[in-house]
């Protein structure tokens, strides 16, 4: 079957965002595309008549043992997006998925064929699982040779991106040393439903992304910018009232946008739903995606008076902390994932080691823990990461382990109840942190050349914090993450160059965590592919 098939007579694609999975379960995945029926029904148009798809679920690539198959109509009401929660389905197996337009002048029209695979069952004894794992893809920054690669491998079962999939800006709102390297569409920041449904339909026009989704089912939640940038329960640094309306709005309209162009599986009820939400496979693992945007208190400086420590802010929201804790205490298998769209190590400058140190904190009004170096991770929500991390010492949780995006930068941490006595205590957690796919870094925003000034703030986070084992500020690239029962690894392959579209790849680094061991140990090697 052709890659992409034209209907009889015209000359338009009706399929040009391609196909997607996700979310997978031991018997369901999240199917999901996008039709154009006619030429003028572009993402955001809201135009173009109602149309019927097929899809067609099978176990052979060319379709002919169907397993599940159904119709769906679609209309400009959900941008002609299709969005089929396909169930029945045999337990880590894979299948072969396409869709077919059954209405209107493109009928007949196919899709390409996509690969997608269910989870183990809850029981399997598992000898491996391996994602990939990305964050922070901005159009403007590069290109998206990070999916490439990652669509190149065999070794996936899933590919997990931890937010920051699209960017709000306008056109040069945050370029780094190399300026504009493709420009948004459209042009002004995204506002508006329809802007939030072309901008989505945009980054779903690039290749590599549409084939990084063809061949692995996604496990997706949204950080900032799939709203506005430093977005909290009430508004965002990104966000003004006065000329853009209520926050509200805003944030319900790219909700809105988000939900329609990702395969994601809602949780909760249709009353209450939210995107945090929990996946296991076997008896290995549990992965528990977060939500860090919709429930969080606004952010304060603590450098201008702010009390990052007041037990009445929080990042999580007290039903996703219940939700998050409780799990993570009661969860049966081996590893305890956390999908964490912002870094939780304590991030201090300095980490303050003794008691006297601490009353000096008190009379100038700063952090008991030290002055955090940004206030919008984990580290300007003191009193939730300490109910989270105590709740995991106390219960003698072993084997958390989370891995984080956000911060365009790859970092490789033991994370302390208390950095201030980590040579005491050691750590309760660990954490793996994923550069960007192509979002600017340190820099492309100082506009230096790589590895120069980024090798000496490097050097002096690892010297201050003594917990934090690993930074690299410069590179781009992604993760691959092999979770086993004797260890987990993340490994950090770098882009030589967003900038080109045909960039090659490297190893950079690789750090291991032990099972029971909460500690991160540099690898020698990667994990074989």
């Amino acid at each position: 079957m052709p890659a992409i098939a034209r209907a009889q007579g015209t000359t338009f694609v009706p399929f040009q965002h391609g196909v997607a999975s996700g979310d997978p379960t031991p018997d369901a995945v999240i199917l999901w595309t996008r039709v154009s029926p006619v030429p003028d029904a572009t993402p955001g148009s809201g135009i173009g008549p109602a149309t019927t798809v097929r899809w067609r679920v099978a176990s052979d690539p060319e379709l002919t043992t169907l397993v599940r198959s159904g119709t769906v109509t679609t209309d400009a009401d959900s941008d002609h997006t299709v969005k089929v929660d396909v169930d029945g389905l045999l337990s880590a197996t894979s299948y072969y998925y396409s869709f077919e337009i059954e209405t209107g002048d493109a009928a007949g029209t196919q899709s390409v064929v996509g690969t997608t695979r269910t989870a183990p069952s809850n029981d399997a004894d598992l000898d491996r699982v391996r994602f990939g794992v990305v964050s922070c893809s901005n159009w403007e920054s590069g290109y998206f040779g990070a999916y490439r690669h990652l669509a190149a491998r065999d070794d996936l079962d899933a590919i997990i991106h931890l937010g920051d999939y699209i960017y709000e800006y306008e056109t040069g709102g945050f370029a780094g040393k190399n300026g504009v390297v493709r420009e948004h569409s459209p042009e002004h920041e995204i506002v508006s439903l329809a802007d939030y449904r072309i901008r989505h339909g945009q980054y779903k026009s690039d290749p590599d992304l549409k084939s990084a989704h063809l061949g692995v089912p996604w496990i997706c939640t949204w950080d900032d910018h799939e709203s506005a940038n430093d977005a909290y329960d009430g508004g965002a640094e990104n966000h003004q009232p006065e000329t853009e309306g209520p926050w509200s709005d805003r944030k319900a309209r790219s909700v809105q946008a988000y939900y329609e162009w990702m395969p994601v599986r809602a949780a909760g009820t249709p009353h209450n739903r939210h995107l945090y939400r929990r996946l296991r496979f076997g008896t290995l693992l549990e992965l528990s995606m977060l939500d860090l945007r919709t429930y969080r208190s606004q952010q304060v400086l603590p450098f201008q008076g702010g009390d990052v420590d007041s037990p009445d802010r929080t990042i999580t929201g007290k039903d996703q902390m219940e939700w998050l804790t409780e799990g993570i205490v009661s969860s049966p298998t081996r590893w305890k994932i956390v999908g964490n769209p912002v870094m939780i190590t304590p991030v201090l400058l300095p980490p303050l080691e003794s008691e006297a140190a601490r009353a000096l904190t008190g009379l100038l009004g700063i952090p008991a823990g030290g002055l955090p170096y940004n206030a919008d991770p984990w580290d300007g929500y003191t009193a939730d990461r300490k109910r989270l991390l105590s709740a995991i010492a106390d219960n003698c949780v072993s084997n958390t382990v989370f891995i984080t995006g956000d911060i365009h930068s790859a970092w490789a941490c033991d994370v302390p109840l208390d950095a201030a006595r980590y040579f005491e205590t050691g750590g309760v957690a660990t954490e793996l942190v994923v550069t960007s796919v192509s979002s600017a870094n340190v820099d492309d925003l100082t506009k230096t050349p790589p590895h120069t000034l980024g090798r000496v703030a490097e050097s002096a986070l690892t010297t201050l914090n003594r917990h934090i084992r690993y930074v690299d500020l410069d590179s781009h690239g992604f993760g691959v993450f092999d979770v086993t029962p004797s260890g987990v690894q993340m490994d950090h392959w770098y882009l030589d160059a967003k900038e080109d579209p045909l960039t090659g790849v490297y190893w950079g680094a690789g750090f291991t965590v032990g099972d029971g061991v909460a500690q991160v140990v540099a690898a020698p090697l990667p994990v074989r592919a």
